[in-house]
């Protein structure tokens, strides 16, 4: 499936000539049958002789519905280029040709109609006067039919050429992150909202969850149709019609977009390319009222022009585009950008970073991925996939890092470490990046939380307070006021002391104390007070009643009523 679109002065024919081809009248307005003037998008399809399918969407050509055209070209794949052999060149058929080159579109055939009322001489100068307006552009090589839609003269070659045209035109691609931007909405009875575009980038299945719009209104997709056919699921490249459940129709509209949700980063800001029509007449600077359209969209916007004041006609520069409400874009997605104030065409461009992080002063945008992660520095890789649409393998943890910056936290975090003290440094101080890079480093260990040099003694076993602690005994002294309390958890922790009520003992204090239990429960089998196990530790209450505790808590004794008794880790 391929999606074509008509373009071309009004009045040469496109309407006529899709519905010769398809056998439907794509002006669907009673006015525009009264008019016989195409106001709004028209869509079509036709089967081709080798058997492909081909999707039109017919534009209007009246500069006056110029916002129309650029709604229905923003997702085709090629173009019917169509000039009248009885009028030729004319001003609107330079603006379409302009504005599909902006956008990309590099295939495409010409379809030079009326040729039956301009007769062989004119149709030929037609001919001539196309090959010299097209020359250095797309179509330069395409296929020229001559064709007279209502007597049926050329289509057969038209066919053909559609054929070659398809052939040649590559399919979308797939990548896996489906976008549908709307150009159509309406109510269908029974069904609800039901909204068409062609859908690009992905797959849509039957009971998706989806979101739609600027507000992100969750939606399910109800319903999938192509081209009066409906479908389970369809892929990328195809024109559809979605019926979504949980929105009203007066809440979409064209212009807004249909995604999966959090596949996308909707932004209000990018910094793109743009090219600037030569046949301008003024320079494009950050003054006049503009509007972007993207996909089928047109969003008022304001343009600054960055590392210049402003582009001259005929030039590219670089631009930072900030819009009024956030749409879903990637890098690589084309626009074209408009004066509103003159009611012109500036130029188009490419979409090459969709959330900046330089100021528009140092910011010179490109399509590298590695330039995004440089000026970062570190990025997730989701977060580098919804930025870029690339997904590149972790250098650390689950981030990508700009060359250095690794290497240069690794020696931030060993100089903290080794900063530290004997305590160490505390890991939960660390955030997520420097965790990652901690438990790559052979040079610091970790444990219990605190991270070391990895070739450090144990700073704690001849700490100076712990010295005081073996000195003191059954009776140790209490820390000095300025000693950090981390210091008496680590002696804690590590094994060198332990505390009760309190009061910091030395580890070889339950030891001894053990010895001194079982020593009077030794001449005392049926339990000794807590004044005999005072008396016999040689020490006050204050510090007897931690102790008793500790040896209840141990095993070593049991308390029974007022007495302690043999526990089962007595010596």
């Amino acid at each position: 499936m391929r999606v074509v679109a008509t373009a071309g002065h009004v009045d040469h024919g496109k309407s006529s000539l899709v519905l010769a081809l398809t056998g439907t009248d794509p002006d669907r307005f009673a006015e525009e049958k009264r008019r016989g003037l195409t106001i709004d998008l028209g869509f079509a399809h036709a089967t081709l002789p080798s058997g492909e399918e081909v999707a039109f969407v017919d534009v209007p050509g009246h500069i006056r519905f110029l916002r129309n055209m650029l709604a229905g070209v923003g997702a085709v794949d090629a173009c019917v280029f169509v000039v009248a052999a009885t009028e030729g060149w004319k001003p609107q058929s330079e603006e379409h040709l302009r504005i599909l080159e902006l956008l990309g579109i590099r295939h495409g055939i010409v379809a030079l109609t009326k040729v039956d009322a301009a007769g062989e001489e004119l149709a030929e100068l037609a001919a001539m006067d196309v090959a010299d307006h097209v020359a250095g552009t797309f179509l330069e090589h395409a296929a020229v039919v001559p064709v007279a839609a209502p007597l049926g003269l050329g289509l057969d070659d038209l066919r053909a050429a559609l054929d070659r045209l398809v052939a040649a035109t590559p399919p979308a691609s797939d990548r896996g992150r489906a976008r549908l931007w709307v150009d159509r909405v309406f109510a269908a009875k029974g069904s609800g909202t039901v909204v068409t575009g062609t859908l690009t980038g992905g797959e849509l299945t039957l009971g998706q969850q989806l979101v739609v719009g600027p507000a992100a209104r969750p939606v399910r997709l109800r319903g999938i149709q192509s081209h009066g056919a409906g479908a389970e699921r369809i892929g990328p490249g195809h024109r559809v019609a979605l019926n979504l459940a949980g929105v009203e129709h007066t809440e979409v509209e064209r212009g807004h977009a249909v995604v999966e949700p959090g596949r996308w980063r909707p932004t209000t800001r990018f910094d793109a390319s743009l090219s600037v029509l030569a046949s301008l007449d003024h320079e494009v600077s950050r003054r006049g009222a503009h509007a972007v359209h993207l996909g089928s969209g047109e969003f008022p916007c304001k343009v600054r022009v960055l590392g210049a004041d402003a582009l001259a006609p005929g030039t590219e520069g670089l631009v930072r585009v900030h819009l009024r409400s956030a749409v879903p874009l990637l890098p690589g997605d084309r626009f074209i950008l408009r004066e509103s104030g003159r009611s012109e065409t500036i130029g188009g461009g490419e979409v090459l970073d969709i959330a900046p992080v330089l100021a528009a002063s140092k910011a010179r945008p490109d399509r590298r991925v590695e330039r995004v992660v440089a000026e970062r520095g570190w990025v997730e890789t989701d977060e580098l996939e919804l930025l870029t649409g690339e997904r590149l393998r972790p250098t650390i943890g689950r981030w990508v890092t700009a060359p250095g910056v690794v290497d240069g936290l690794a020696v931030a975090i060993e100089d903290r470490v080794a900063n530290a003290g004997p305590v160490g440094l505390d890991v939960a101080a660390l955030d997520d990046r420097e965790r990652a890079v901690l438990a790559t480093l052979t040079t610091v260990t970790v444990d219990a939380g605190r991270a070391r040099p990895a070739a450090a003694h144990d700073p704690f076993a001849d700490h100076p307070f712990l010295l005081a602690l073996e000195r003191g005994g059954f009776e140790p002294p209490p820390p000095p006021g300025d000693l950090d309390r981390a210091v008496v958890r680590e002696l804690i922790r590590r094994g060198h002391a332990w505390e009760r009520d309190s009061i910091v003992f030395p580890t070889s204090a339950i030891d001894a104390a053990a010895r001194v239990a079982a020593r009077l429960l030794g001449a005392k089998p049926s339990g000794i007070t807590m004044a005999e196990l005072r008396d016999g530790l040689g020490v006050s209450r204050k510090y007897a009643v931690p102790i008793a505790t500790e040896l209840d808590a141990r095993g070593i004794t049991r308390r029974r009523d007022d007495l302690r008794i043999p526990g089962p880790r007595l010596p």
